[in-house]
């Protein structure tokens, strides 16, 4: 039973939700915004603003931390580099969801991922 879990499983085993979490997340700290579906952005924002802080220390802990977290190199050096200093004086919220809509073909609600 899953009573008060409050994951999504999205329909997949534990491992194959984590890497398309991980893989989502490190999309949108390369890209800096990422059109998915709106249950996939809820779930990978917090993953995201973890990666966001952990990357405001600018030790090599932290980047250490970080490679464990997101498979793609680039993502960790964007991090690590350019996303770390531009939001050091910021206290959290890195992330917005906007809302775009519903899906042609199987009218699922899609929304932007993006970077504040």
């Amino acid at each position: 039973m899953r009573h008060r879990n409050t994951t999504k499983t999205f329909g997949r085993t534990k491992e194959a939700r984590e890497m398309m979490l991980r893989n989502l997340a490190a999309s949108v700290l390369i890209y800096e915004k990422v059109k998915t579906t709106e249950t996939k952005g809820k779930e990978v924002r917090s993953l995201v603003e973890r990666c966001i802080t952990i990357a405001k220390k600018g030790d090599l802990n932290a980047r250490r931390s970080l490679i464990a977290k997101l498979p793609q190199p680039n993502a960790v050096k964007k991090a690590m580099e350019v996303l770390g200093k531009r939001y050091e004086k910021r206290p959290g919220g890195y992330t917005r969801l906007v809302k775009l809509g519903r899906r042609q073909g199987d009218a699922a609600p899609i929304v932007l991922v993006e970077l504040v």
